[in-house]
């Protein structure tokens, strides 16, 4: 009897253990396996945007904290003893066990929130005693694994509340227009009744019965002593709400961005600020109805705290309403940079001290390897100081200065501050990299101009020898889990200096801008910013970045599908846009000036090289140290004049005792001819005095190709291309610099070996060569069309 017993109680404890073993893992982990809605919030918790789950439910992600009025709502009309049993009420399901035999149907399931919370995780499967025990059991180890309010969170989180809407957060929003943390009594007992029926009880019908529920439970309240008679009489006065309403759209393309970017499926709190962004929505749409009457469709704007690099507002698109591909975020898409990128090169040459901010640079028709760029108004200066070149966006000086830089160095410079599109070798871009010829996205660019702010200001932070962090320069953030440790290594210097990026804001703080640069009209002095624009090839995209020591705001407009219109540029289009934005911020501050690392030097006046005896006048001005380093002024040369000043002389064919001897401004022959049309009172070099010009019969250069009058045949090539002609110049300076023109049109300049090869246009033609003194040459010739051999 011993031995059976002894038996019977192995099996008895290996079954109970084995029912213990299965009820700890009955329960699944996780409980619940649906997709959520992705929900963005702005930095105070306030809803921006949400997405629609995957399943097609509106279905905000779980929430930890369940609004106090819909608890005590709920458990008074669901389970008014659910803080004190263990997942199960045995009342209620004797009650309902009395109902049900009574009914001769099943008219109460006596359920428990808990046990509501395990028939809502499978699923809502058939109704029987067999899935009802298995509730039970579950129910009970739920209580064993989970609080009371973790598992009134559950239940928040998944109960329905009709139609597709899901769990309590995505009902306050859908049903009431705010968050469930501003619930209303009537609105919580109303939210507490709807999943006891949603299929049946819905906003669009039945109304009468769910306002009856509603103020049922609304009395029960009362009589509980929940509020008293003004708050239920306020309540009971509540309407239903008759139809869901539109979630807020404020930032559907952030949305997006944080769903692709793998915070799908989660409520994010980003950086934005709520009202800020709903002023840029608002300027963006009130600049619209202006854009589209030139059918430009398609609008973006960005807004970044400089201390922190947090993002303010995020208007990937214009919701224009028209489905004009506003679903496009453009704030993240590469677009072709026009002239944005030119403060960057400005500040990295004074850095370097290959300029000052006054230096004179070439503004003069060039040809490099077939490229030929041209300024926005088609015309040249001649020569233009390197601040106003930079505040008038003129593109064959900022070519010059990255042909002086390097275009390879530019390239790693552009990719060190942090522009992530350069996706080809350098080479691929050249010297088109500072045109337009590379593509960048409004959120790199931006996010350049406002790490050059945050190195300025940072400056001041560190004092001592090393004042810098590399880090300083960074990408923008959008989501507050995004701050990462950044090194905090301080360096003696950075990718741009603090000298050379005060000085390129100061130049961009010029509110008077001609030429292209007009926007300057569209904005009060009363506020100090350093802004630039762009406009792309063909039209197709306005640029306007501006920044001070606190905010940093980027603006694009164009249409998505790159098509181009008339009068798009930065300056008309994106600068009025800008202007509005920093109208909208509170009033920033200018940038502190890094006086030790910068100097004050004389300069040139006219040609803003550093001062020489030769020079006339001299202007102080700030330099980088580097500047320092700056070449004293080329342009100013001593010359010899006859008595009368007329004519240029030399000891050959004058007495010294006659020469009056002073010093001059001379340019180049090529940018003295163009800049004495923008500048009359240039004074060119005088001439050569006849009998002093050149002792022997001989002239200083002559052509030998072409001849005079000569008739030129191109022959074509098999591939049916024409050839080159080869014309050739001989001068008697070994030293001498030519300065080639086809029909007034500047095609090339060539030293010590004076040839060049070009395919010139069928037709009459004059080709005139000038030296670097400033005599010239002229040939008229004719091009005849080729024949095949």
């Amino acid at each position: 009897m011993k031995a059976r017993w002894k038996k019977y109680r192995v099996y008895i404890i290996s079954i109970f253990s084995l029912a213990l073993i299965g009820f700890y893992f009955a329960l699944p982990h996780p409980l619940f396996s649906d997709s959520y809605s992705t929900v963005l919030q702005d930095r105070e918790g306030h809803l921006l945007s949400a997405a629609i789950s995957n399943d097609g439910q509106w279905r905000f992600p779980e929430q930890k904290n369940v609004p106090q009025k819909f608890t005590e709502a709920l458990t008074l009309f669901e389970d008014k003893r659910f803080q004190q049993h263990v997942g199960v009420d045995f009342l209620s399901l004797a009650r309902a066990t009395r109902q049900n035999i009574q009914a001769g149907k099943i008219v109460s399931g006596g359920s428990t929130l808990t046990m509501q919370v395990i028939r809502l995780s499978r699923k809502n499967k058939p109704r029987s005693f067999f899935e009802k025990a298995i509730e039970i059991i579950l129910a009970v180890r739920m209580e064993l694994r989970y609080t009371k309010d973790e598992i009134l969170s559950f239940y928040a989180s998944h109960a329905p509340f009709g139609g597709n809407v899901v769990g309590i957060e995505a009902a306050c929003w859908r049903y009431f227009g705010r968050s469930s943390s501003e619930l209303s009594w009537g609105e919580a007992a109303m939210l507490a009744v709807l999943p006891n029926n949603p299929s049946l009880i819905h906003l669009g019908k039945n109304r009468n019965q769910l306002k009856q529920k509603r103020d049922r439970l609304l009395n029960r309240l009362f009589q509980e002593g929940k509020f008293d008679s003004m708050t239920l009489e306020l309540a009971l006065a509540e309407s239903i709400p008759s139809n869901p309403t539109p979630l807020p759209r404020l930032a559907p393309h952030l949305l997006d961005r944080a769903a692709k970017e793998g915070f799908g499926q989660r409520t994010i709190t980003s950086t934005i600020d709520y009202s800020l962004q709903q002023r840029t929505n608002q300027i963006l749409h009130d600049h619209y109805n202006r854009l589209q009457a030139n059918q430009v469709f398609n609008a973006a704007a960005l807004i970044i705290d400089v201390k922190t690099g947090h993002v303010l507002s995020y208007v990937g698109n214009v919701a224009s309403g028209f489905h004009n591909q506003e679903q496009v975020d453009v704030i993240n898409s590469p677009r072709s940079t026009g002239s944005i990128l030119k403060p960057f090169l400005y500040a990295a040459l004074l850095d370097d001290g290959k300029m000052t901010s006054k230096t004179l640079q070439p503004d003069i028709p060039i040809l490099i390897n077939g490229f030929a760029p041209k300024n926005f108004s088609n015309e040249f200066d001649g020569a233009v100081p390197a601040d106003q070149a930079l505040i008038r966006s003129l593109n064959v000086p900022a070519v010059e200065e990255l042909r002086k830089y390097r275009y390879e160095k530019f390239y790693e410079l552009l990719k060190n501050m942090g522009l992530t599109t350069l996706n080809q070798p350098s080479d691929h871009y050249g010297l088109a990299l500072i045109l337009g010829g590379a593509e960048g996205t409004l959120w790199d660019i931006t996010g350049i101009y406002a790490s050059m702010a945050r190195t300025l200001n940072n400056y001041f932070e560190h004092p001592g020898k090393n004042r810098y962090l590399k880090s300083d320069f960074h990408a923008p953030s959008y989501l507050s889990i995004q701050d990462s440790v950044r090194s905090s290594n301080l360096d003696a210097s950075s990718w741009l200096s603090a000298s050379s990026i005060y000085l390129t804001f100061d130049a961009l703080q010029e509110l008077y801008r001609p030429g292209e640069e007009t926007g300057w009209r569209y904005f009060s002095s009363s506020k100090k910013i350093a802004w630039k624009t762009g406009t792309s090839h063909g039209f197709r995209d306005g640029w306007a970045v501006g920044v001070n020591a606190d905010y940093a705001v980027g603006v694009w407009v164009g249409n998505a599908d790159g098509e181009g219109r008339p009068g798009l540029t930065g300056t008309e289009a994106a600068a009025p846009i800008l202007f509005d934005l920093f109208s909208a911020l509170p009033d920033g501050r200018w940038f502190a000036e890094p006086a030790s690392e910068m100097s004050k030097v004389p300069v040139c006046s006219k040609s803003g090289y550093r001062f020489s005896d030769a020079c006339e006048k001299a202007d102080t001005i700030w330099v980088t140290q580097a500047g320092l380093q700056t070449d004293a002024c080329p342009f100013h040369q001593k010359i010899h004049l006859s008595a009368d000043q007329k004519f240029r002389v030399h000891t050959q064919c004058e007495d010294p005792l006659k020469m009056i001897s002073r010093s001059q401004f001379v340019l180049p022959p090529v940018q003295a001819y163009y800049f004495k049309q923008k500048n009359p009172s240039y004074v060119a070099l005088p001439p050569f005095r006849k009998d002093c010009a050149n002792p022997s019969s001989f002239a200083s250069m002559d052509l030998i190709y072409p001849k005079p009058d000569a008739k030129i045949y191109i022959p074509i090539e098999l591939t049916g291309t024409p050839n080159y002609t080869v014309f050739e110049a001989a001068h008697q300076s070994p030293s001498a610099i030519l300065f080639w023109h086809i029909d007034d049109v500047f095609i090339g300049s060539t030293s010590k070996i004076h040839r060049i090869s070009l395919i010139p246009n069928t037709g009459k033609h004059t080709l005139t060569v000038i030296d670097n003194t400033g005599e010239a040459i002229s040939r008229p010739f004719l091009v005849l069309s080729g024949k095949k051999n």
